[in-house]
């Protein structure tokens, strides 16, 4: 279980194939306090730490993982949101994120207003995922708040602070990103559609 509130920026150092799986190396300044078997959230995507080496981390991501989400696209040198699981008894701070990415989406917009940006996205609305006004929805890890909810499109408005201590400072128009939208809404969206 994750909040959405990214604790730092990782750095892609290595990625390497294996059979179908795909091993990502990172480094970060959290390494020091991860462990083996621990869940660490990148982009939004909950995956176990399998190894550790000085400042750096090595977890696995699956087929399954990368067919789904925009790690596939991962290249050395890439920033990646990271966020450590919550602890029980932690303030929610962001909203509760499972770290199961729903779907990838597309940025169409990035707009600067004086100090803030705006950024537009789109997703394929036959997943039946949604997205509703004020409502929460997490982006590339990223717990946020939606503005203009559309059928298939959203925005998000932007603090520097956020701009600046997440990956959304590299976005700009075709950038893919990973989507969770909000658990409770999930629930409903199944529940009204089980007729």
């Amino acid at each position: 279980m994750f909040t959405g509130i990214i604790e730092d920026l990782g750095i892609i150092t290595d990625l390497k194939q294996e059979n179908t799986n795909l091993h990502i190396t990172v480094k970060s300044n959290i390494t020091s306090e991860l462990k083996i078997d621990q869940s660490v959230a990148h982009n939004g995507v909950c995956l176990t730490v399998v190894n550790i080496d000085n400042d750096y981390y090595t977890v696995t991501a699956i087929k399954e993982t990368l067919d789904k989400t925009n790690l596939n696209s991962l290249e050395i040198n890439d920033k990646v949101n990271l966020e450590r699981a919550m602890k029980l008894g932690d303030r929610l701070d962001g909203h509760i994120v499972q770290g199961h990415v729903d779907q990838t989406g597309i940025c169409t917009n990035v707009k600067e207003e004086n100090g803030s940006w705006v950024f537009s996205f789109e997703y394929d609305a036959s997943l039946n995922n949604l997205t509703i006004e004020k409502g929460s929805i997490t982006v590339n890890g990223t717990s946020l708040t939606v503005v203009n909810s559309g059928k298939n499109t959203f925005n998000v408005a932007i603090i520097p602070y956020t701009y600046q201590h997440t990956n959304f400072n590299t976005f700009k128009k075709g950038t893919v990103v990973n989507l969770e939208f909000d658990v409770l809404g999930k629930y409903v969206t199944k529940l009204t559609n089980l007729n």
